[in-house]
C-alpha cells in the first residue's frame, strides 16, 4: 500500500527574530518557530504587545524578519525581491482586517473583484469569480449593494469573500470580529469554520480567548515568544515538527 500524502506546509517559520532600530534596538520577536499545514484553522492568540502584529506583517510579506527563515506556499521569502514578494502576496495570501477596508463608492461585487486586481485576471473573469465568492459567503443577493447599505457583519463577509476569491494558500484574518456585535461575531466565526471545512487554510490573529478556543488549534504568543501550541490535528503521528 502507498503511504498517505502528508499535508503541505503552507506557512513555515524557523527561529524568526525581529528588532527595530534604536539605542539599544527594540527586539519584538524572539526565535518564533511554527508550521501551519494546508487545511488548518488556527488561532494566534496573545495580549496587546505580545508581537502578534509584527508577526502578522512578516507572515503577510509586508515586512522582513531581522533573522530566521519564512516560507510561504513553498517560497522562501529571503530569496525573493520586493517585487516577487508582492506577487506572492497577491496570489498566495488573502487578508481580512478588523476595519473591513471596503470602498463605499463600489458595489460588493467590485470590492471583491478588486481582490484579483494584481493577479493578471481579466475584468470579466474577476467579476465572475467575485460573484461566486459572494455566493460562497452567503451574500449572493447583495452583489449590487454598496458597503454603506450593509450591516457590519455583511461588510465583513464581503471582506472575507475578497480574501478567498483567488483561492489563496493562506488566509490571514486580523481581529476579524473586533468591530462587530456578539451575534455578528458568532456568524463570522461560523463562516470561517465553513470555509475551512471547504478546504481554506486560515490563520486568525486575536486577543479574544473565547474565539481562539473555538478553533482546532491555538498558538499563544507572549512577549515575542511562542508560549504554547496545541499542535496540528492534521499532522500525522511521527512527522517531525
Amino acid at each position: 500500500m502507498s503511504e498517505l500524502a502528508l499535508p503541505e506546509v503552507v506557512l513555515g517559520l524557523r527561529d524568526v527574530h525581529k528588532s527595530f532600530p534604536g539605542s539599544p534596538p527594540t527586539e519584538v520577536l524572539f526565535g518564533v518557530s511554527l508550521d501551519v499545514l494546508g487545511g488548518e484553522l488556527v488561532a494566534l492568540v496573545g495580549p496587546s504587545g505580545s508581537g502578534k502584529s509584527t508577526l502578522l506583517n512578516i507572515v503577510g510579506t509586508l515586512d522582513r524578519p531581522t533573522s530566521g527563515a519564512v516560507r510561504i506556499a513553498g517560497y522562501d521569502s529571503a530569496e525573493l525581491s520586493d517585487r516577487q514578494l508582492s506577487a506572492v502576496r497577491a496570489r498566495e495570501l488573502g487578508f481580512v482586517f478588523q476595519q473591513f477596508f471596503l470602498l463605499d463608492g463600489m458595489t460588493a461585487l467590485d470590492n471583491v473583484a478588486d481582490g484579483l486586481l494584481y493577479t493578471g485576471t481579466g475584468r470579466a473573469e474577476r467579476r465572475e469569480q467575485a460573484a461566486e465568492a459572494l455566493e460562497r459567503v452567503g451574500l449572493g443577493h447583495r452583489v449590487s449593494h454598496h458597503p454603506n447599505q450593509m450591516s457590519g457583519g455583511e461588510r465583513q463577509r464581503v471582506a472575507i469573500a475578497r480574501a478567498v476569491v483567488g483561492h489563496p494558500a493562506l488566509v490571514l484574518a486580523d481581529e476579524p470580529t473586533g468591530n462587530l456585535d456578539t451575534r455578528s461575531s458568532r456568524s463570522i466565526i461560523d463562516l470561517l469554520h465553513e470555509l475551512n471545512d471547504e478546504g481554506a487554510t486560515i490563520l486568525v490573529i486575536t486577543h479574544d480567548r473565547e474565539i481562539a478556543t473555538s478553533f482546532p488549534r491555538q498558538i499563544e504568543l507572549r512577549d515575542g515568544r511562542v508560549e504554547s501550541d496545541t499542535g496540528s490535528a492534521l499532522t500525522p503521528a511521527g512527522r517531525e515538527p
